[in-house]
């Protein structure tokens, strides 16, 4: 609690983002006005304008068909190598999960943060991979999380 207060202090300085909606075959959320788009190989990817952050994202079809979400989630962090870290909740109302990652370089002089984001409908695959300056992740983390909440699958089901 006292954490999310401070960084919430912290972040006060900052300017909010404006977000901009943006569409990947079935898959929206909202993204940094600001930061510079590009793709390659089917990955979108996002730069921050100053070079302290990147956000990936990966979005695919499900391969078997009536697959449940939750099930299609378990086999995306089981390929992913490990189950372990995740913690799993809802984005774009099905089954998602989120884990953090630090590295450092060697000598200590650099540190980066990594948050992934991984989630199914049944229908949709989607990964959300942020990197950052790990002296900066308090001005992005609060970001991270907004992008990823901002999550929502194409209406393509029937009755909705």
């Amino acid at each position: 609690m006292l954490g999310s207060l401070l960084v919430m202090v912290l972040a006060a300085g900052e300017p909010a983002a404006e977000l901009t909606k943006y569409e990947v075959k079935t898959l929206a959320l909202q993204v940094p006005t600001e930061w510079k788009q590009s793709e390659a190989d089917g990955t979108q990817r996002f730069d921050e304008p100053s070079g302290d952050a990147y956000l990936l994202l990966d979005v695919g079809a499900v391969q078997t068909a009536g697959m449940k979400p939750q099930l299609c989630l378990e086999k995306i962090l089981t390929a992913m190598g490990s189950e372990q870290g995740w913690k799993q909740l809802k984005l774009g109302k099905a089954p998602a999960a989120k884990r953090v990652d630090s590295d450092t370089t060697p000598d200590g002089a650099e540190s980066v943060q990594t948050v992934t984001y991984v989630g199914c409908d049944g229908k949709t695959t989607w990964s959300l991979v942020f990197h950052m300056d790990a002296k900066k992740k308090d001005r992005f983390e609060t970001l991270a999380e907004k992008v990823a909440g901002s999550v929502a699958y194409a209406k393509s089901r029937k009755g909705k």
